[in-house]
């Protein structure tokens, strides 16, 4: 594709030989069952074959990075300052880009233990629900405008230029909403990876955007109808889910006929994610240093990484 003709193209068996040597002792099939998103599939041999060069790459990036640091700040004769590596990681919602970080984030702790590994996700700075509906933005929920930005953009330059511990907000996908008073703290890391649909968006009326505090950046693609229909089966899992749980956002729905409820998880793909999908999340596809493509069984099937 012409779109992508700033980027080398692998296949998975070409990608697996690049500098990769796995330890099958390093990740169970337990622990990636616990890591991976509702509905998505991820396997040893996945680790093997991408992630494990993916991880070896990113090796690349941050001793580079770090040397980097130390000789612009003995050139700026300041002290050697740690500086976080940052990770940005976007795509699709239902694509698995939570399994991506969760996996890069435990293997890079066991490649690096004496490194603080944090993965955070963009979702706590929506804004609230109570005032997505006072903006009349709840049937835009996830599009560029639902988020605080510059709360989001401020939390990011702090995490680059302070240290000690930085609290950002708390989403709820069970409440569908920001959980009041809540917050996580990310603490002087050395590689903080951030996961969202939004990682690599442009932001209106700001001459700084999210992308501009990356090192490293991996956009998880697929193609569209695989999107919708894992979006779907996610959403029939969180109603199953959901069933006995009067406090889930989702257990509203399951008092709708079957049919009814399926339909209306149809429609709001049809005028809220796919649009978001096509409009803003998609056009920031080549933004990223590398992307990972998905096929119709969520295995990873072209890997594509920027040229320069």
């Amino acid at each position: 594709m012409k779109e992508l003709s700033n980027y080398n193209e692998f296949s998975r068996e070409e990608w697996k030989h690049f500098h990769g040597e796995y330890n099958k002792q390093a990740i169970t099939n337990s622990e990636l069952r616990k890591i991976k998103s509702l509905d998505d599939e991820i396997s040893i041999t996945d680790v093997r074959s991408v992630y494990a060069p993916v991880r070896h790459l990113l090796h690349i990036y941050l001793k580079n990075y770090r040397k980097l640091t130390k000789l612009k700040n003995d050139f700026l004769d300041h002290p050697n300052k740690k500086v976080p590596f940052i990770i940005g990681v976007s795509g699709s919602v239902a694509v698995g880009k939570s399994t991506t970080a969760r996996l890069l984030k435990i293997m890079l702790e066991r490649a690096y233990p004496q490194y603080n590994v944090a993965q955070m996700t963009t979702d706590g700075f929506l804004y609230p629900s109570k005032v997505l509906k006072e903006k009349g933005l709840m049937d835009k929920k996830g599009f560029p405008q639902t988020y605080d930005m510059p709360k989001l953009l401020k939390f990011l330059s702090d995490v680059k230029t302070q240290s000690g511990p930085i609290r950002y907000p708390l989403y709820s996908h069970n409440i569908y909403d920001i959980i009041p008073d809540k917050f996580e703290e990310i603490n002087s890391p050395d590689i903080l990876i951030v996961e969202g649909i939004n990682a690599l968006q442009l932001t209106e009326n700001t001459k700084i955007f999210m992308s501009d505090f990356f090192d490293f950046s991996i956009y998880i693609d697929a193609d569209v109808k695989n999107i919708e229909e894992w979006f779907l089966n996610r959403f029939e899992t969180l109603l199953s889910l959901a069933r006995n749980d009067p406090n889930s956002y989702y257990y509203q729905f399951t008092q709708l006929p079957e049919k009814e409820s399926l339909q209306m998880a149809k429609d709001v793909w049809q005028n809220i994610n796919y649009p978001n999908l096509l409009n803003y999340i998609r056009p920031t596809r080549t933004r990223a240093d590398l992307i990972l493509h998905k096929s119709d069984d969520h295995q990873i099937d072209k890997i594509y990484l920027r040229k320069y």
